[in-house]
């Protein structure tokens, strides 16, 4: 299993959103930069994913799971643009924001610190079990 992050701005789509879709989930749709597009392309059913708000709040707030593997973006023609579709698996029981992530000597590589614009970006399990545990998600 590889890990994931997974940014909206939640006046967008946020977690509640997410969670709405129930089982069935949604595609994560929009994604207009290839490095993205690309860790999409690179993610199997069941990898899990931290949902992340940005611009507003700036923290993890659930985890999700990938229910669909990449397939065409249906908000768009251009054949270029892949998605996939994740579901809501659990809430963080308190958000960890990017500050704590800064701060935290080992998250100090984490492409979140590194590249905080990239929409979608791969987490190291060990990334994974650290933010987890500091949102009180089992991981």
């Amino acid at each position: 299993m590889k890990y994931w992050l997974f940014k909206s701005e939640p006046d967008t789509w946020g977690w509640d959103d997410q969670v709405a879709k129930g089982a069935a989930g949604e595609e994560w749709h929009g994604v207009r930069n290839y490095q993205a597009r690309n860790f999409m392309r690179q993610m199997a059913l069941g990898d899990r994913g931290f949902f992340y708000h940005s611009q507003v709040g700036k923290a993890v707030v659930g985890v999700v799971e990938v229910c669909a593997t990449s397939h065409p973006d249906s908000t768009t023609d251009d054949p270029r643009w892949d998605c996939v579709d994740i579901r809501a698996v659990a809430p963080a029981q308190r958000p960890v924001t990017l500050d704590e992530i800064k701060a935290h000597p080992d998250l100090s590589d984490m492409v979140l610190v590194k590249n905080s614009r990239l929409s979608v970006q791969p987490v190291t399990p060990e990334e994974w079990r650290i933010v987890c545990a500091l949102a009180g998600i089992d991981a």
